[in-house]
C-alpha cells in the first residue's frame, strides 16, 4: 500500500516529486533480487527476516501475490523497466500453476514448513546444484544467484538471490552474456522440475472471496499492461466461479469461502468490497460491461449491509450476529488491507465511470470518517489515502469508439494500457449491443461514435470531452497532456 501511494504521489507531479518514484524503484529492485523473490518458481514469500530481503518466512499468501503484482505492474508502466514486467508474470505464473482450483477460483496460501523444516522445498546445496544442472550450465546459475559451499541458511543450503547480473556472470566465467543466460536459464528449468518432485509444503486450499478478489484484480490489471489476453481469462475464470458459486442470486449476499464443492460463512464487508474491485479491474480489461453490471450490483449489496448512515463509513460485519456485541469498523492498511479502504476507492471509480454522485458523496463520507485518524497517523491507512488522492483529482473518461477486434481501436485501448494513468477510467463504444448495455450504466457513452469508419477516441475530463480525434498520435499526445483542475488541493 505504501508503494500504491508512492506511485500516485509521483504521478501527480513527476518532476517534482521524482523521489517518490526512486523510493519505488529502490524497494521493487531489493524484493525482486532478494530470496524473499522464489528465483525458480516466481512469486513472493511472506516476508522477510533482514534488512537485505534474503532470508524470508518461506509461507506464500495469495493477496501477497496480488499486490505485489499491482506494485511491479505499476513500476513498469512508469519506468518501462522490462524486469518489473518479468517479475510479475513470473507471480501469474506460479498462481496459475500452484494455487489455481479446477473449478477455477484461487487457493489461498502454501506453508513454509514440508518434511519439518522450514525453506526445505525452496533451498539447495552446492553439490545438489551441480547433479541437477550439470557441469556446463552449473557454473552460471551459482554465479548469477549466489551460490557456496558453505551457503546462506541453515544446514549449508542455499536461498537463490540474484547476486550478480547475467552480464556480470558472463564476464566472470568468461563468456558472452547470451551464453550466459541461456545457461542460466536451463539450469533454472532443471531445477525447478527436480523441486516439483519434492515433498510440498502443505497447501491452504480455501478459496476466499476476498482473496480472490485482489487477484481477479492483478491478472486482470496484467492483462491489460503486459498484452496477455491468457491473464485475462484466467480473470474471467476466477470472477466467475465466486459469482455463481459463492453468491446468492436471490439476495445478492455473498459467501466468505468455497473448499471442496462446499461454500460458507457469511460475507463480511472485505468480501464485497476486494470482488467489486475485482471486478472493476475486470471490466478495464475485457471492456465487457457484464463485469461493470456485476461490480454495480456487489457496490449496492455492500452498501445495503454495511454502510454505516450515521457516521460514514462500512462495518466490516453485517447488522444481526448475535455472536457480535459491537460491530467494529477497521482502521488499518496491514498485510491485508483495511476494508473500508477499498470500499471507499470503488465508490470513487464507480461513482466517477458512471456518474454516479451519491456514490462519489458516500466516499467522502468515508473520507471524512477516518480523517482524524489520517490526521494523526496518516502510515496506518495508505491505501485511504490513495483513494483520497483519487477523489481530490480531476476525474478523466477516455472513451474509444470502435469495434473491439478492429485493429485501430486495440491500437488505441494499447495505447492507453501501457501508461500509468492512476486517475483515468477507459470505456469501449464498440457501436452495438455491448455499448448499449453500457449506457445504461452510463448514459454520456449513449452518442459516441466513430468518425468516417475509423476508431475515434474521446478524452473527457469532468464529462466534458475534447474534439474526437481518429489519429493515433493526437490521441497519445491527449493522453500525455494532463489535465489541470483548478479546485484541485493537495491531499
Amino acid at each position: 500500500m505504501n508503494l500504491n501511494f508512492l506511485m500516485r504521489w509521483w504521478a501527480r507531479d513527476p518532476a517534482g516529486h521524482a523521489g517518490a518514484l526512486a523510493m519505488v524503484r529502490r524497494q521493487l529492485d531489493a524484493m525482486q533480487a532478494g530470496g524473499i523473490h522464489d528465483q525458480l518458481g516466481g512469486g513472493f514469500h511472506r516476508y522477510s527476516t533482514d534488512r537485505e530481503w534474503l532470508v524470508p518466512h518461506f509461507e506464500k499468501m495469495l493477496y501477497d501475490q496480488a499486490q505485489i503484482a499491482w506494485a511491479f505492474l505499476e513500476g513498469y508502466q512508469a519506468t518501462g523497466d522490462a524486469r518489473y514486467a518479468e517479475t510479475a508474470r513470473g507471480i501469474f505464473a506460479y498462481v496459475s500453476r500452484d494455487l489455481s482450483a479446477r473449478e477455477g477460483g484461487f487457493y489461498s496460501a502454501e506453508d513454509a514448513d514440508s518434511e519439518g523444516e522450514e525453506g526445505r522445498f525452496y533451498v539447495w546445496t552446492k553439490s545438489e546444484i551441480e547433479a541437477i544442472a550439470g557441469a556446463e550450465d552449473a557454473p552460471a546459475l551459482m554465479s548469477r544467484y549466489g551460490v557456496t559451499s558453505a551457503g546462506n541458511f541453515e544446514h549449508g543450503t542455499n536461498i537463490l538471490y540474484e547476486a550478480r547480473t547475467p552480464a556480470e556472470t558472463a564476464a566472470e566465467l568468461g563468456i558472452g552474456e547470451a551464453d550466459a543466460r541461456a545457461r542460466i536459464e536451463g539450469a533454472s528449468r532443471r531445477l525447478l522440475e527436480a523441486r516439483g518432485r519434492r515433498v510440498r509444503p502443505h497447501r491452504d486450499d480455501k478459496v476466499l472471496t476476498a482473496w480472490n478478489g485482489l487477484m481477479i484484480s492483478a491478472f486482470a490489471r496484467g492483462a491489460r499492461v503486459l498484452g496477455d489476453a491468457g491473464l485475462e481469462e484466467r480473470a474471467e475464470r476466477a470472477a466467475r466461479f465466486v459469482w455463481e458459486r459463492l453468491r446468492d442470486e436471490r439476495s445478492g449476499a455473498l459467501t466468505r469461502r468455497w473448499r471442496e464443492g462446499q461454500a460458507g460463512v457469511p460475507g463480511q464487508m472485505d468480501d464485497y468490497a476486494f470482488f467489486a474491485l475485482g471486478l472493476i479491474d475486470l471490466y478495464q480489461a475485457s471492456l465487457d460491461p457484464v463485469w461493470l453490471a456485476r461490480a454495480t450490483q456487489v457496490t449496492e449489496a455492500m452498501l445495503e449491509r454495511f454502510w454505516d448512515p450515521q457516521d460514514g463509513g462500512f462495518f466490516e460485519s453485517p447488522a444481526g450476529d448475535a455472536r457480535l456485541k459491537v460491530r467494529m469498523k477497521d482502521g488499518f492498511d496491514g498485510a491485508e488491507m483495511a476494508g473500508n479502504s477499498i470500499a471507499a476507492l470503488d465508490l470513487q471509480i464507480l461513482g466517477t465511470l458512471l456518474d454516479r454522485r451519491d456514490w462519489q458523496a458516500k466516499a467522502r463520507l468515508t473520507f471524512d470518517h477516518y480523517a482524524r485518524r489520517l490526521a494523526t497517523g496518516p502510515a496506518a491507512m495508505p491505501q485511504m489515502l490513495v483513494a483520497m488522492e483519487l477523489a481530490e483529482a480531476a476525474p478523466r473518461h477516455v472513451v474509444i469508439a470502435g469495434p473491439a477486434e478492429d485493429p485501430g481501436t486495440r491500437a488505441m485501448v494499447a495505447e492507453f494500457d501501457r501508461r500509468f494513468l492512476p486517475h483515468d477510467v477507459l470505456l469501449l463504444a464498440e457501436g452495438g449491443s455491448r455499448q448499449k448495455a453500457l449506457a445504461r450504466l452510463a448514459p454520456f457513452v449513449a452518442p459516441l461514435a466513430r468518425q468516417n469508419g475509423k476508431a475515434t477516441a474521446y478524452v473527457c475530463v469532468d464529462y466534458a470531452c475534447r474534439l474526437p480525434t481518429t489519429d493515433a498520435n493526437a490521441f497519445a499526445a491527449q493522453l500525455d497532456d494532463r489535465p489541470s483542475n483548478p479546485g484541485e488541493r493537495q491531499p
